[in-house]
């Protein structure tokens, strides 16, 4: 089994926790004194598209990191990424969750045009973890497994040759910076990258609503195992850091 997920009490007395949520008044006030229909048609200005690397502690510093990366595309973008972002630094979650599905609900075709693959994934996690509808997160989980699956796929072509020897080159460069593999997904950490272990505790969120999810469960421990060489099993040898595995 993967790590625990802290406790609420736990998280509460994080130092880093408090840290993140630092000027989160600032943030919520300039948020809501937004306007929907002018998001929409108001486009973000810049030279360059910029993702982001991680995240920066700060609040205020992270959202306006996270506007490079929407240069071009209607504010409404990052609008949604901002709420992702307090819910996930648990700013009133629950309220910004509120927020969050609402606009969904009303500007679900819009979101849809608009947002690359990275932030209709983030928007899957979203819902995954804090909305209380069962059938709406099992849903959800396909798009959460099959993206994930298809990075572990393609950053281990970035990996290996045909011969299936590893460019020592590339894999420095999954530790250092972002490596891009399309429509704004990046390619896996190999060693250090959480996903896989925040997808395996949504996973247990999931099948945990009925006692036959166990089967699901019971397929995806399978995959790691050595003896069936596979994609997950491929990685988990690879992977050196305890806090983030997911068998």
């Amino acid at each position: 089994m993967p790590p625990r997920q802290k406790s609420k009490l736990e998280r509460w007395f994080s130092f880093s926790r408090h840290q993140r949520r630092f000027g989160a008044d600032i943030v919520t006030q300039a948020l809501d004194g937004q306007d929907i229909e002018s998001m929409k048609a108001t486009l973000i200005t810049g030279d360059d598209t910029i993702y982001t690397y991680g995240s920066a502690k700060d609040l205020q510093t992270h959202i306006n990191d996270l506007r490079q990366e929407f240069v071009g595309l209607p504010t409404l973008c990052h609008y949604h990424a901002s709420l992702i972002v307090l819910i996930r630094r648990e700013i009133d979650t629950e309220a910004n969750f509120q927020k969050f599905k609402a606009l969904w609900l009303a500007e679900r075709d819009f979101l849809l045009q608009h947002l690359n693959t990275r932030w209709l994934i983030s928007a899957c996690d979203t819902f995954i973890d804090h909305d209380e509808d069962a059938t709406l997160q099992a849903i959800l989980m396909n798009a959460n497994i099959l993206i994930n699956t298809i990075k572990l796929q393609e950053t281990e072509r970035l990996l290996c040759q045909a011969t299936d020897i590893e460019h020592d080159d590339v894999r420095q460069r999954l530790q250092t910076e972002r490596v891009a593999l399309f429509d704004g997904t990046a390619a896996f950490a190999v060693g250090t990258d959480d996903s896989l272990r925040n997808m395996r505790w949504r996973l247990d969120k999931v099948c945990a609503h009925h006692p036959l999810g166990q089967i699901v469960i019971e397929i995806f421990d399978r995959l790691q195992l050595a003896e069936h060489d596979t994609v997950y099993s491929r990685f988990r040898a690879r992977h050196t850091r305890e806090r983030t595995r997911w068998w």
